[in-house]
């Protein structure tokens, strides 16, 4: 196989997937040219909680997509969700030395607005620029070579559990692998979903996942509010399971072919076929039953992001509506549903503007792996890996969890 220094990859560790997207970085952008997935079962809301599962499931999907490029994979772009993902604003200002901002001043004043509290067993995940204001002078997005005295900066922090971050990084490496970075997964599938047009406006992005719902909220072009639900498409897999007294594996089945998130779309003569459990023979149910199963939970995840966009005081910014992506916004009748509870226009996403394999892709589950994919190649054609944190994320990481130790002993 070969190495390919314009060779791009991203991981979406997932609680029901593991996705492996392999691109090659052209001058329009990433072409996909493999891809391959595998069943998680060592993730649980999107943490991992098994180690020696979770590499299992790394290789194999890995291997799938190595075999489909033709191309050996070193490292990789990977995801991080959970309910420990915290996100907040932050602001800081400083002194312009000589009248003219510098990439020096830059630097400072983000330095600035990061220099809050955070916990020794948080790690900074991003540190995401919203707006510099330079002499009171808003909106600017890059304000290097302007004139100036004062230098003030807007930025959204994103932090997650230590041991999480940990973790993840210690997979990747028993499967053989290196993390360039580590990217919250609601910023991924937004680089592969979301239009220009809707981030400069205003959008909410729900990524249903199978453990986690991630949400992101974007006004004028700038990301405003993250968070992380602690819920998802394996709930509503539950439900049915326990419902039509049906094993796991056939109710996932079920909800793919079947479900649909709205009773009312659902015609009273359609009949599915349900597996029983313990041998016992197959049944014959109406589908109309499978909906008022489907339609409560699904009502009950929409109603808690609305609340999350309330909560967050940009509801009102979302001229764009809210976009839906993830494997359980593939379910019949979520458009619908989302269109009623949120007040707002509503469409699901699948991966846009990317070559090659793209109708291998093309689907609201690849959100977050595409998006990886993308947010390296951004990386690469600017010539850097890493943002503004240390680059050994690693080193970094063990080394906060050390002093914590030994702050405890």
């Amino acid at each position: 196989m070969a190495r390919d220094n314009n060779l791009v990859v991203g991981l979406d560790l997932g609680t029901t997937k593991i996705c492996c997207v392999v691109g090659e970085v052209t001058e329009d952008g990433v072409d996909v040219i493999g891809i391959g997935t595998s069943p998680s079962t060592g993730l649980r809301k999107g943490v991992v909680v098994n180690i020696d599962q979770t590499v299992r499931s790394i290789q194999r999907a890995v291997e799938e997509a190595e075999l489909m490029a033709g191309r050996e994979i070193h490292s990789v772009y990977t995801g991080i969700a959970g309910s420990h993902i915290k996100g907040f604003n932050s602001h800081g200002v400083i002194a312009v030395k000589g009248g003219e901002v510098s990439s020096k001043d830059v630097d400072r004043v983000i330095d600035a607005a990061k220099a809050v509290a955070i916990p020794l067993d948080r790690e900074v995940i991003h540190i995401l620029p919203q707006e510099f204001i330079v002499d009171e002078q808003r909106g600017i997005a890059d304000p290097l070579g302007m004139a100036g005295v004062r230098l003030e900066v807007k930025v959204h922090i994103v932090t997650g559990a230590v041991s999480s971050a940990q973790n993840i990084i210690r997979s990747c490496h028993r499967a053989g692998l290196d993390v360039e970075d580590i990217v919250l997964e609601s910023l991924a599938s937004a680089k592969s979903v979301l239009t220009d047009e809707e981030k400069e406006i205003g959008v909410a992005l729900v990524d249903i996942g199978g453990g986690t719902t991630d949400i992101a909220i974007f006004s004028k072009d700038s990301i405003r509010h993250t968070a992380v639900l602690a819920i998802g498409g394996t709930n509503l897999t539950s439900d049915i399971a326990y419902g039509l007294r049906t094993p796991m594996g056939a109710a996932e089945q079920i909800k793919v072919k079947y479900g649909c998130a709205l009773a009312d779309l659902v015609r009273d003569n359609e009949v599915i076929e349900v597996p029983s459990v313990g041998g016992r023979p197959s049944r014959k149910l109406s589908r109309h039953i499978l909906a008022e199963i489907c339609e409560p939970r699904m009502e009950e995840l929409l109603v808690l992001v609305e609340q999350e966009l309330v909560r967050s005081g940009f509801k009102k910014s979302i001229a764009a509506g809210v976009v839906l992506t993830g494997g359980a916004a593939l379910i019949d009748g979520i458009q619908e549903l989302g269109e009623q509870i949120f007040n707002l226009p509503t469409r699901v996403a699948s991966p846009i503007n990317v070559g090659g394999l793209k109708d291998v892709v093309n689907s609201p589950m690849y959100a977050t792996a595409v998006g990886l994919l993308k947010y390296g190649a951004e990386k690469i054609a600017q010539g850097s890996k890493f943002r503004i944190r240390d680059k050994n994320i690693f080193n970094r990481v063990l080394g906060r969890m050390k002093k914590w130790f030994s702050d405890i002993s």
